[in-house]
């Protein structure tokens, strides 16, 4: 009895060790669990430092940033008013080309008429042409009137068939041009497409930067502006580039004149003509138009393709082409001024011939 006792108490002390050495077990009784002792925390590992905040921009450097984007965007203009007039050239091309094919066939299904005529006529005259019936005949004057005859039969069939063998070889030409000319249409397509997004990235960035800006800043941008321009011209007049120049344009010259000025106040618009908004080179193609004289559509093709002029020959209606990428021009109008369209936001206005970097001058007359 006393051993089984001592069992039973070593059995119950076993339990209560294993419940106090077991945290995770419930216990139904109302009494709470004890708390477990707290572990000490790790130290904390120390914060990584904030990268240092860019410095802001001086209203000079979000001004030249700006000039800047519209720079590229008159360039991306330019590449695509020439993808677009190369369109346009390659659609009426393609349309010229479609006509003289139809043209063509038209023709050679008439000569094929005469062909199967000529031909129908032989068969009648049992496999012989109608002139060689009057040859075979025993009557010597007959054979004589009609011998020429016969030799003129045969070279009209000969020049049938000749025509005919050209007709279809300048077909096979005509659409061989057609298919060239189509596949530069749509390259110039993919042209004026990429162009178009990047000009259109180039303007909106442009206008954050500006709407970016507090109304007194804006203000204050648009003098900046104001003021390099003024700086500009002043250094540029300051050479003695007016000292002989001629104010007096010839009559062509003076209508394209104008022409440009009457246009002042119209906003710009990128790859406008007119009449209602102009890009730059939309201005000076459309008024020398106007003075009878077509230019090309572009800025740069201007600077290509017109002849130059020294700028102390400079006279009114001469175009200025301003930067190294010939991507700006303008129209001298005399006394040292020129109109054209600035930019995106702006209209077409008067402003000093010197305002900007000169690349050069061309005469369209």
């Amino acid at each position: 009895m006393n051993r089984r006792r001592c069992v039973n108490a070593a059995i119950t002390v076993v339990c209560a060790l294993t419940v106090l050495a077991s945290p995770a077990l419930t216990l139904q009784a109302s009494a709470a669990p004890a708390a477990p002792k707290a572990v000490p925390a790790a130290p904390a590992a120390p914060a990584a430092p904030l990268p240092p905040t860019a410095p802001k921009k001086t209203l000079e450097e979000v001004r030249k940033e700006i000039d800047g984007l519209y720079r590229k965007a008159a360039a991306a203009t330019d590449a695509y008013n020439l993808a677009e007039e190369q369109t346009e050239e390659q659609s009426a091309e393609i349309v010229r080309l479609a006509k003289m094919i139809v043209a063509g066939r038209e023709k050679i299904d008439a000569l094929k008429s005469q062909a199967g005529a000529a031909a129908r006529a032989q068969y009648r005259n049992g496999g012989l042409p109608e002139g060689a019936q009057f040859v075979l005949t025993d009557d010597p004057q007959l054979f004589l009137d009609n011998a020429g005859r016969l030799k003129e039969g045969q070279k009209a069939t000969k020049d049938l068939l000749a025509e005919m063998t050209n007709t279809q070889a300048q077909l096979t030409v005509y659409a061989k041009d057609a298919g060239t000319n189509w596949t530069k249409l749509e390259a110039n397509r993919v042209k004026q497409a990429t162009a178009k997004k990047d000009i259109e990235e180039k303007i909106a960035a442009a206008k954050k930067l500006e709407s970016e800006l507090a109304a007194e800043e804006r203000e204050r941008l648009r003098r900046l502006e104001e003021q390099e321009q003024y700086r500009a011209q002043t250094a540029w007049l300051d050479t003695g580039v007016l000292k002989g120049l001629s104010d007096t344009a010839t009559p062509q010259g003076k209508r394209a004149v104008e022409f440009a000025t009457a246009q002042i106040g119209k906003p710009y618009v990128w790859g406008a003509e007119g009449p209602d908004s102009y890009d730059c080179s939309g201005l000076t193609q459309r008024a020398w138009g106007k003075a009878g004289r077509n230019i090309p559509r572009t800025s740069q093709e201007q600077w290509r393709l017109l002849p130059r002029v020294d700028i102390k020959d400079m006279r009114p209606g001469d175009l200025i082409v301003y930067y190294q990428d010939a991507s700006h021009i303008g129209m001298y109008v005399g006394n040292g001024a020129m109109v054209h369209a600035p930019r995106p936001g702006r209209n077409v206005t008067l402003a000093g011939a010197g305002s900007m970097e000169i690349l050069g001058v061309v005469r369209p007359e």
